[in-house]
């Protein structure tokens, strides 16, 4: 069984390049808890390492790279043969030409080459379809036609606008906290805030969870902070990892709540239990939970009635809320800080004074409406319902978030192509880096607008292709009568 210290890496000591040992990897049971503890610490060391210095390689590969005859590298062959390496292992991204339908959704245009026809999209962020709200758009050409399209700057330099500072006060108040900050992306608000907080503090320490999205590994690295990798959704390992620390070094938990890709759901009160047990800050990323749960859509920490113990919550306007844009809550002075030193903030053109009249619209109305949560929640239970009666391998969680687990990057997107091609469903697959290797997976999310029709048929489409493609069914499957 593997130690602690290799399932909970300090980067310092463990850089990116220097994952855990494969050898100790196959000497675990792949369904075992120290193999799955190893994948999600080599996965969120591959993210950590996502922009890095190329990998030395060997001679004949860089020759290959450089013109005979000539030391000079052969830059567009090196692109060429990088990019052929991606389509090889089946991890080469192909984006769908899709032109969504105002008052349709979740239905779009798909254009390939010269011909087009009419999809049903499977996968989208714009989980609750605020993207299409009527008081959403009304909203944004309101602002549009009194302000004009941009912002005109910088939030130091004419770029506040009324709108961004009403949007502001909304995201405070669906939080609970003092102050908000916005920001042009989710993104952008992990990078900027997490790189902030932890190189401003001086001997900041950060306390990373193994399964932390991108954005958020970035900002910790950025820091140049020391940071911890605590085993994922683990409250124990965390509490080992902050009882090695110095209890007057400064020490900031990262942590979402709900993980994008396997769906599950942290255990927020244990964490901050042992957050508050050592005097550390906390910081949750609730990008795929605000709109979708809580009263007034704050997320699992408002539904929990915990969002009063998080120092730093985080969020985006783009996915749930349907337009563009991050954010940060917490108390007036942690936001008056960010504003003060991110530089991610500082020297970057605002959002649109049109965007942010229609994410405030979309935050006011999930704030008084909850019909739209009920249907999506209905929805991703007919969902999964429907593909486990059909034996369709699905990853198990307690969210809205429904992957179907292929296990392969080649048929993954093979799957992926046929399901568009032939019965005019579009899910993208999901593959290294985004997930760890031998865990690809085709990523479902319901909106409550899709119909029962739309179920059935991505049902039966699923199931035709399993049958053809000849790959194992779950053993969950109900035998048919």
């Amino acid at each position: 069984m593997a130690s602690d210290l290799e399932m909970s890496t300090t980067y310092d000591i463990a850089p990116a390049s220097a994952p855990p040992d494969a050898a100790t990897t196959a000497r675990l049971p792949a369904s075992s808890k120290g193999a799955k503890a190893l994948r999600r610490t080599q996965a969120h060391l591959d993210r950590l390492g996502a922009i890095k210095p190329h990998e030395v390689r060997p001679a004949a590969a860089r020759e290959a790279s450089t013109e005979p005859g000539s030391l000079t590298m052969d830059y567009e062959s090196f692109f060429k043969s990088e990019l052929d390496r991606l389509r090889q292992e089946g991890r080469y991204r192909v984006f769908a030409n899709l032109e969504r339908d105002r008052g349709n959704f979740p239905h779009a245009t798909w254009r390939d080459g010269g011909s087009q026809r009419k999809v049903t999209v499977w996968c989208s962020n714009d989980y609750l379809g605020m993207g299409q709200h009527p008081e959403v758009l009304t909203a944004m050409h309101e602002a549009l036609d009194r302000c004009g399209a941009g912002a005109g700057g910088t939030r130091n330099i004419a770029g506040t606008n009324h709108y961004h500072v009403m949007l502001e006060q909304e995201l405070a108040d669906l939080h609970g906290k003092e102050a908000a900050l916005l920001f042009t992306s989710g993104y952008v608000s992990n990078w900027a805030s997490l790189g902030t907080l932890a190189a401003q503090m001086p001997g900041c320490v950060v306390l990373s969870d193994a399964g932390n999205h991108a954005s958020m590994i970035e900002g910790i690295r950025h820091s140049r902070a020391q940071r911890i990798i605590f085993r994922h959704n683990d409250p124990e390992d965390l509490d080992r990892h902050l009882s090695s620390l110095d209890p007057s070094v400064p020490k900031l938990v990262a942590f979402e709540s709900v993980y994008s890709m396997d769906g599950d759901v942290a255990p927020i009160a244990e964490i901050c239990d042992v957050a508050d047990k050592h005097g550390a800050m906390t910081y949750l990323d609730e990008v795929h939970a605000v709109g979708l749960y809580g009263p007034r859509g704050g997320g699992i920490a408002e539904r929990d009635g915990l969002s009063h113990r998080l120092t730093i919550i985080e969020g985006t306007l783009g996915k749930a809320f349907g337009v563009v844009g991050g954010y940060i809550t917490g108390s007036a002075a942690v936001c008056d800080f960010v504003r003060s030193f991110a530089s991610g903030f500082i020297f970057t053109t605002a959002l649109p004074p049109a965007v942010a009249a229609g994410a405030a619209a979309s935050i006011r109305h999930l704030k008084a409406s909850s019909q739209e949560r009920e249907r999506h929640q209905a929805n991703v239970a007919a969902v999964r319902a429907g593909l486990t009666a059909k034996g369709i391998p699905l990853l198990d969680n307690p969210s809205h978030i429904v992957p179907v687990m292929v296990r392969d990057p080649v048929v993954c997107k093979r799957i992926s192509d046929r399901l568009l091609a032939e019965h005019g469903i579009y899910v993208q697959p999901i593959n290294y880096p985004t997930v760890a290797k031998g865990t690809e997976r085709l990523r479902i999310t319901p909106a409550p607008f899709h119909t029962e029709a739309d179920v059935a048929h991505l049902v039966r489409s699923f199931d035709t292709i399993w049958a053809e493609e000849g790959l194992p069914r779950s053993v969950q499957a109900r035998v048919p009568a």
